[in-house]
Parts: C-alpha cells; sequence; structure tokens
C-alpha cells in the first residue's frame, strides 16, 4: 500500500507543498484536499490547494474553501506556485491525465508527487504512494495516512480538518450507504464524530441545498430523458446541450442523476451521458458484479471503480448512446442473472 515511505522524513521541516485533485472535483476530491492541506498547514508547512476547475457550489461551505486556487483563474500564480513546490500531493486521481489542463504543468514540476488514491490502475509517476483500491474514499485514505505514518498526525485533527475528511467519505459512499463502508469506514467516521464533526450539518449542506431550478430539471430529466432497457435490466439518462441550456445547469446540478435510474427495481447498470462541452461525459453505476470500470476503460476512454466509473466520448450524444446499447449483448448474462 504505502510505497516511497522513506520519503515522508521531508516532512520533519516545513516545506513548500502543493495539494491537487482531478478535474471537476467532486466530495471527496476536495474534501480530502482540504482536510490534509488544513493538516500540514497546522504542522507548519506552507501549502496552496490548486484545481483545475470550478466544482459543485454545494460544497462552497467546506472549512478552507477560500484557500482553493483555480487554475484558469490564475494562471501565473499556479505556476510560480509549481516552480517552488518541494512536495505536490496528488489525491483521487491516479493517472495525470485526470487533471486535465493541470497535467503537464504537474509532470514538468520538479517537486517530489506523493500520491492518495483508491482508483485502479495507477500510473507510474509517484515518488510516494499511498494506494488501496478497497478502500471506500481517498479520505478515508487521508485520514490513515496521517493517522499511521506521520508523527503526531492524529493528535494534530481538529473539527475542520474532520468535517472536510467526513464529507469526503460520505459523498464517496453514497451516505455510507455502498458495500464499501464497511466497519472499519464506520469506526473512521465514529472517530471523526468524536473530534467534533457535526454529521447532521454536512447532510444539510450537501443534500439538502438544491436550487430550485435543480429540482426543476431533474424533474424535467426523470420524465423525458429517463429510457429503461428492460431487456438488460439497465436504464440511462440522456441529456443535450438543449437540456442543459434550458435549466442553466452549471457544475455539480447532474451530480448523482445516474443513481435515479440505479433506484429502479431490477434494474442493475445505469448510465448517465452529458453533452456538456466538445466531448460527451458519461457516469455509469452498477450493482453486484456488473463490471462499470471495464465498460468505461475499453469502450469510452474511462475507467474507475468496479460499481462506479466514468468516460467520455468526441462522437454526438445519438451515437454514444447507441453505442453503449450495442454493448449490453456482451454483458447479458451478468446483466439478467
Amino acid at each position: 500500500m504505502l510505497q516511497g515511505k522513506e520519503n515522508i522524513i521531508l516532512l520533519d521541516s516545513p516545506k513548500k507543498i502543493i495539494v491537487t485533485t482531478h478535474h471537476k472535483p467532486d466530495g471527496d476530491a476536495l474534501g480530502s484536499s482540504l482536510g490534509l492541506s488544513q493538516w500540514l498547514r497546522a504542522s507548519g508547512h506552507e501549502v496552496s490547494v490548486v484545481v483545475s476547475s470550478d466544482f459543485p457550489t454545494f460544497l462552497d461551505w467546506m472549512p478552507g474553501r477560500e484557500e482553493v486556487i483555480i487554475f484558469p483563474d490564475n494562471p501565473e500564480q499556479v505556476y510560480d506556485l509549481f516552480e517552488e513546490a518541494e512536495i505536490i500531493f496528488c489525491l483521487d486521481y491516479s493517472v495525470l491525465s485526470r487533471t486535465n489542463i493541470l497535467e503537464p504543468v504537474i509532470r514538468g514540476a520538479s517537486g517530489q508527487k506523493w500520491m492518495i488514491d483508491h482508483h485502479l490502475d495507477p500510473e507510474d509517476f509517484a515518488d510516494l504512494s499511498y494506494w488501496d483500491p478497497q478502500a471506500a474514499a481517498t479520505a478515508q485514505l487521508v485520514y490513515r495516512f496521517i493517522c499511521e505514518e506521520l508523527n503526531g498526525g492524529k493528535d494534530r485533527l481538529n473539527a475542520d480538518m474532520a468535517t472536510c475528511l467526513y464529507t469526503g467519505i460520505m459523498t464517496d459512499t453514497g451516505s455510507f450507504r455502498f458495500k464499501a463502508a464497511n466497519a472499519a469506514v464506520h469506526r473512521i467516521i465514529a472517530d471523526l464524530i468524536e473530534i467534533g464533526v457535526r454529521n447532521w450539518e454536512i447532510h444539510q449542506q450537501v443534500y439538502n441545498s438544491s436550487t430550485e431550478n435543480r429540482l426543476k430539471f431533474l424533474g424535467y430529466c426523470l420524465l423525458n430523458c429517463l429510457e429503461v432497457i428492460q431487456e438488460y435490466n439497465t436504464a440511462i439518462f440522456a441529456l443535450s446541450k438543449n437540456d442543459l441550456k434550458q435549466f442553466a445547469i452549471t457544475t455539480g446540478d447532474t451530480e448523482g442523476l445516474v443513481n435515479y435510474a440505479l433506484s429502479i427495481k431490477g434494474v442493475r447498470l445505469a448510465g448517465l451521458f452529458v453533452d456538456r462541452t466538445e466531448l460527451i461525459k458519461l457516469s455509469l453505476r452498477s450493482i453486484g458484479e456488473i463490471p462499470c470500470n471495464e465498460i468505461c476503460k475499453t469502450h469510452f476512454n474511462g475507467g474507475g471503480h468496479l460499481n462506479a466509473s466514468g468516460g467520455s466520448s468526441n462522437e454526438d450524444l445519438l451515437t454514444v448512446v447507441e453505442r453503449f446499447k450495442s454493448i449490453l449483448p456482451q454483458y447479458a448474462e451478468i446483466l439478467t442473472a
């Protein structure tokens, strides 16, 4: 799990550190980044959090949000920070291309790259790697890294740091309902609550902060964009540019939509196809042993976890959806088992 442990000694004296995460950060990406960055800062290091894009507004309340630097908004500052950085933390991604426009900046930086992640098929780029594909969330691994690998780690955790890590674990486990939310995860959650996490408030901020517009968009999608493919126990949403424009959709507004398709009785595979930019983005979710990661990696330039993966295509929306449907017969046995 931990490779390059000899490098941890670098943290024994103050360092200039950058914490990065993947493009379009979600709750785990931002939660793990903010939790770790605050711990490092409390330990005497000079720390910057840099991301390649905006992120959902329902995460704007998180402690430390104001410290996040969005690369396109401050390119010169970011270039300077990377030039001086001695350590670059790579959180919630194991392939540098997932950082999008930050990829060449990270590759070209002279500072050590330290990866903490739980996704499959990691790229060999890290000087230190703390990787566990069985972990429920990167925030879980950050907690373990702090408590088990760093001197005085747990003693320096405070309520703000714990809140960020809790948010990461909560969102990546679907509020602790996924299979990965095992006993070890719940023991960590108990520790975070004892440190000062107000779990009910976090749930309120993340899940009960929708705009009226987003709720109307959800209703529109359920009525007009949902297709159930009964033969293969599969359900999908396909959203066009016009659908998004009609409701002025912003980053995060489609978050969790694919889970509504998976909630249909009998459905074992769900897909969300979004024509947002020059690429069609897709998210797959499944139940049991249906390999979302294999489908995304083989057919849609992506990957991820067994039951939750993503990908993209430069084809048009209709073509991508039809290609997805054409793949289903290959998995007929497992989809209909």
